[in-house]
């Protein structure tokens, strides 16, 4: 029995019991057009071990863990907000309900603010000068991008690492900040990627994973899911726990890590998938 599985089943059923409803939509569904309200919780937290194995991705559903990868290389490797670049390279199109007008990107925002501002080239240089310092942070809330183009608002807006050392080992910490999660379609695409994305950066310096946090401001189910959400509470727990490795050598430079480089192992998830109305 999955205990990331009970996680989930009994964050779903706090926002469910718990939750607030939403007096006012700023969202519309995708398809539908009708305003999204949703139940939510504030301030809830995931916290996992790495080096202990703990890899949170549910088997209650199928998560497309490549995919979720594929897109955190093209905002942090490529540095790019080009929905082009993100389809011909990675295979990846979901983006495309967030274009601007007809840009062709989502704006000045993720991958545009991590080049504009050189962020992951200053954040390897940081800990490569000083692995203790306590400032090696990404932050995509920057007010003067928002400003300059329309687009969505970064939901996973900022990271913080820390580097900690038990005998001859060096391992990278990792804490999340979202602030709103649309915990059914995203909770754990965000969760692989950015693990994903702690993975490589240890991998870049040689070390180890180790703790993974995961705060979000606004958990959030929408009205519309709340069948699908009483669905999964009566999925029964797979018995596997998966577990994602990154097979390159230790010290393969950031940018040259590949979407090949990852493999999850024992992902066994229930079927059917399931499908969602996307509010935008």
């Amino acid at each position: 029995m999955s205990w990331i599985d009970k996680e989930f089943k009994l964050a779903i059923k706090a926002v469910l019991e718990q939750g607030t409803l939403t007096e006012i939509a700023r969202t519309k569904y995708a398809k539908s057009r009708k305003p999204a309200f949703s139940k939510y919780l504030t301030h809830y937290s995931f916290h996992y071990d790495l080096s202990q194995g703990e890899f949170p991705i549910t088997q209650l559903r199928p998560i497309p863990w490549k995919s979720a990868i594929k897109e955190i290389m093209w905002i942090y490797q490529d540095g790019s907000n080009s929905l082009e670049l993100l389809k011909e390279k990675y295979g990846v199109n979901y983006w495309d309900l967030w274009e601007v007008g007809d840009t062709g990107t989502i704006g000045q925002r993720y991958g545009a603010t991590v080049r504009k501002h050189r962020i992951i080239h200053k954040l390897l240089k940081g800990l490569e000068e000083n692995p203790w310092n306590r400032r090696n942070i990404i932050n995509l809330w920057q007010y003067e991008d928002f400003e300059e183009t329309e687009g969505l608002l970064p939901c996973a807006f900022q990271v913080m690492f820390e580097v900690r050392k038990e005998g001859d080992t060096m391992y990278l910490d990792c804490a999340l900040i979202q602030r709103s999660s649309d915990m059914l379609v995203a909770l754990h695409i965000n969760q692989v990627q950015y693990v994903a994305l702690q993975m490589m950066i240890a991998c870049h310096f040689g070390w180890e994973v180790g703790k993974f946090t995961h705060f979000i401001n606004n958990l959030h189910i929408y009205t519309n899911q709340f069948k699908k959400a009483y669905g999964l509470l009566n999925r029964r727990f797979r018995v596997t726990e998966p577990k994602l490795y990154l097979k390159c050598p230790k010290g393969t430079n950031f940018f040259d890590i590949k979407i090949d480089d990852f493999v999850l192992e024992d992902d066994n998830p229930r079927l059917p998938n399931l499908r969602f109305d996307l509010a935008v």
